[in-house]
This record gives C-alpha cells, structure tokens and sequence, in this order.
C-alpha cells in the first residue's frame, strides 16, 4: 500500500473510549515522513474505510481531517526527516463510527498556543489552518503526549429511512 508498512504501535495513547463501542476493524500503518506519501495513503485508506460509513459526506470530513493530521506530523512534527515514521491506528466501528490515532516521532507542540486562523491578523496567512479545520470537521479531536499524538473520532451519522 502506497509504500506504507503495517505495524505494530508501540505505546500508542490511546483514551479508553478511543475505540469505537464495538470495533469492526482495526488497521495499523507506519507512514514514512515524506509529504508525497500521503495522498496516496489517504486515498487507499478511505477505501479500505469507505464500507464502515453511512454517508459520503462523513467520510470526506474524515479524509480532510486524516490529511491535514498526517501533513503536520510529517512537516511540523518529524520535520520531514525521512528516518522518521508517522504511526497511523483506525478503529472502524460496527455503526460507521471511525477512531483515528497518529503518532509523530517529533518534539511535540503545545495545542493551546496554535494561533486562532479565523483572527483577522491572521486571515491571510497560507498557513495554519490544519488543527482548526480537524476540529471543524471532526466530533472529537485530542492531543496527547506534548502534541505528538493526535486522537480524532467522527461518530456515525445515520441516515433516516424514508
């Protein structure tokens, strides 16, 4: 898959309600740190995903936000070092529910101190725009271990019967 290696995660943090109620499936993936990978990445695992959703506009939320999540750990975490790995896990629920840790081998950031990117000082600024559209897209997005784990969930969204 798109030069990407299943792994076993060592240490992964994950929050004991990361997984979905009742997992369906769990993939593991160790990402080198080279921004050319992760289109092709995205795209193999949004179809290896795309069975567990309800709706098509979840998942593009969950491919927008897996991208952005995985070019900061690669640029602003592992500094694009290609020694370094990006640790993907996703949890796919029985409901469509989707859980997503990544695990950079970076210094990590502080969360709390990520300019605001709707500020208009900031507005026009061709960067910095990742986290905020994470947690728009997103139900729930963490970061954990000094900002080298990022935890991201989208809850399944059923769509009425007629």
């Amino acid at each position: 898959m798109c030069g990407c290696d299943m792994a076993q995660l060592p240490g992964t943090a994950l929050q004991p309600d990361a997984a979905p109620r009742e997992v369906v499936v769990e993939f593991e993936y160790s990402l080198l740190s080279e921004v050319a990978r992760v289109s092709p990445f995205v795209d193999d695992v949004m179809r290896s995903i795309g069975i567990f959703r309800v709706t098509a506009d979840i998942e593009v939320d969950i491919e927008i936000a897996l991208r952005e999540a995985l070019l900061n750990a690669i640029i602003h975490g592992n500094r694009e070092d290609p020694h370094k790995h990006v640790y993907v896990t996703i949890f796919c629920g029985t409901e469509g529910e989707v859980a997503i840790t990544i695990r950079d081998e970076g210094a990590g950031f502080d969360s709390n101190s990520v300019l605001d990117p709707t500020a208009p000082e900031h507005v026009m600024s061709a960067h910095g725009r990742g986290i905020y559209l994470m947690r728009a897209l997103m139900d729930e997005v963490s970061f954990e271990e000094g900002g080298t784990v990022v935890y991201m969930r989208k809850a399944a969204t059923v769509t009425p019967r007629q």
